[in-house]
């Protein structure tokens, strides 16, 4: 009884991150996410993920997060790239470091679509906290705390989703204020 009440309780949660859960998709950066779009197609348009979108295009990875997936992307923010030390995305945009930066950028992806409810039922489900397996080949821990979900990548790092369920034709976007980071 308990661990459902927990479930619940992690599933309403998380479900106020957007507000009124499956209502008009949230805008993202100044822009309309449109629910017909792909995620790159989206992701263009929202000012808060210009630098997030410029990483996407040197990896060259437009055309398979434009593919049919479903993905999840948990997209960092402009701020999130600007908080890495000094220099670190314009070393990680040269073609040299282009293998690196698809490392990082596809540790921020998964393979199917989850929803924030799902995460929320998967947390629980597991005690507290649920590996995520990314297509990079990142474990990324997954943890509700209070109404956020959080994400810890593989050197301790901590992400908020900061909008959660921004859904897309191949999946959803959940935006979130630091980059996760593979263990080097």
């Amino acid at each position: 009884m308990k661990l459902s009440a927990l479930a619940l309780g992690a599933m309403l949660s998380v479900s106020a991150i957007v507000g009124v859960a499956y209502a008009e998709n949230p805008m993202v950066g100044g822009a309309a996410m449109f629910e017909d779009k792909n995620i790159i197609e989206n992701a263009v348009n929202s000012a808060d993920h210009t630098t997030l979108v410029a990483a996407v295009q040197a990896a060259g990875l437009v055309e398979t997060l434009s593919g049919p997936g479903p993905f999840t992307v948990f997209a960092p923010t402009n701020e999130a790239f600007a908080a890495l030390p000094a220099g670190t995305v314009d070393n990680l945009l040269k073609p040299e470091n282009k293998d690196q930066l698809v490392k990082i950028l596809t540790c921020h992806v998964v393979g199917a679509k989850a929803l924030s409810t799902d995460v929320a039922k998967m947390v629980a489900d597991d005690g507290g906290e649920h590996v995520i397996d990314t297509v990079g080949g990142c474990k990324i821990i997954a943890k509700v705390d209070g109404d956020k979900v959080t994400l810890t990548d593989e050197n301790g790092g901590v992400a908020t989703v900061t909008v959660a369920d921004v859904l897309q034709s191949n999946g959803v976007i959940h935006v979130i204020d630091a980059v996760l980071l593979p263990k080097m």
